[in-house]
């Protein structure tokens, strides 16, 4: 089966998260992205802010390789919003080699927005999960969040998370 790089940086760093979406994936390891920085500025459909990559010089980002099945590549991309505010775009490392992720697209970055709480918590959830660095995930904890007003939603996120 061929089998695919994949770049997160967002909530599915939380590998639970991503294995609910798309079934069996291997981590390959963390990845650390000089130029970049994380931002929650990226419009979702629910009206919050969602992840994006945002080049910032002298920033840094953090991300986790992970190996999919090319099969499920259409799957995440539906999920993820291609076409509707992400691009599949690619970064070529030293250690991993080709590598796709998701972009935001600059219509739809906004930075008034902010993130639900229970996305926030993936996000974080997942940096810890990988250890990443540690003032690297006190920021992205820090960052100003707001609840669902979807109680269903927010409970079943949240309930995913424990």
């Amino acid at each position: 089966m061929t089998t695919l790089n994949y770049l997160a940086y967002g909530s599915n760093l939380y590998t639970p998260r991503l294995t609910a979406r798309i079934g069996i994936c291997a981590v390959l390891g963390t990845i650390a992205l000089a130029g970049y920085q994380l931002q929650f500025n990226k419009r979702g459909a629910d009206g919050s802010g969602k992840c994006n990559l945002q080049v910032r010089h002298g920033a840094w980002a953090y991300g986790v390789v992970y190996r999919i099945n090319s099969i499920d590549k259409p799957t995440l991309d539906h999920i993820e919003g291609v076409g509707h505010g992400y691009y599949v775009a690619s970064w070529r490392d030293a250690g991993y080699g080709e590598c796709f992720f998701y972009a935001a697209q600059t219509a739809a970055l906004d930075d008034t927005l902010l993130p639900f709480d229970w996305y926030q918590a993936y996000v974080v959830a997942g940096a810890r999960q990988h250890r990443l660095p540690v003032d690297y995930i006190a920021a992205i904890a820090n960052v100003p969040s707001r609840i669902d007003v979807n109680a269903q939603r927010r409970a079943e996120n949240l309930a995913r998370l424990t």
